[in-house]
């Protein structure tokens, strides 16, 4: 099941970037899922390893920017050089941003970009009086990237999961009971579909922004 979501993931990718979606996001490996049998995240971790450098190639044919976001403190080596690999080889591509959120939590960003502000006012770069909004965005994982206007739960599952929890303030929730390694470009459209006519005003909903994750 977790190899047919890692390839599926390759086909979400392509299909988005062929429907003009500038930054997409997929929550990989949540900072909770370490509570999982301990054989699975072994297997986990070595398929995370594989592929970061596997679709390196595929990437870079679709000109799509490799990132990640999460603690990389407690990841492997292996993982961990993988990903920079990746970040690597991708980094000049102008296309597509792809967002690997991997030993990720929303709780702990936001624990962490406080304490970097923390940080940065007793270092004296920072004032309390510029604190706001924006300044604490420009400390958490996705800095300098647009808030996302679709999150996509599929499974069936209706909450958000501990993920980008301060990002997906006004983002559009669309829920579909198909598990993810079967999610296709049909669903994929009618979700973007759905998030384009809540842009509406007459239909209850406004859209803040114009990207999508």
């Amino acid at each position: 099941g977790h190899e047919a979501g890692m390839n599926n993931a390759r086909d979400i990718v392509e299909i988005c970037g062929h429907m003009g979606v500038k930054v997409v996001t997929l929550y990989a490996f949540s900072t909770e899922n370490w509570q999982r049998p301990k054989g699975e995240v072994r297997f986990l971790m070595r398929l995370f390893e594989k592929h970061a450098v596997t679709e390196i190639k595929t990437l870079n044919r679709n000109n799509v920017q490799l990132r990640y976001l999460g603690q990389q403190g407690g990841l492997s080596l292996g993982v961990q050089k993988a990903m920079a690999t990746g970040r690597r080889l991708t980094a000049n591509n102008t296309g597509m941003i792809l967002n690997i959120a991997l030993n990720y939590g929303g709780r702990s960003e936001i624990v962490e970009a406080a304490r970097v502000v923390i940080q940065d006012v007793r270092d004296g770069r920072l004032s309390p009086d510029a604190i706001d909004e924006n300044t604490f965005s420009q400390r958490l994982y996705t800095a300098g990237l647009p808030d996302p206007d679709l999150v996509i739960r599929t499974g069936g599952e209706q909450r958000l999961s501990n993920f980008l929890l301060w990002q997906s303030s006004h983002a559009f929730f669309w829920v579909t009971d198909t598990r993810w390694p079967d999610l296709d470009a049909a669903e994929l459209e009618q979700a973007i579909t759905a998030w384009n006519r809540s842009r509406w005003p007459e239909n209850g909903l406004t859209n803040h922004n114009n990207h999508t994750h």
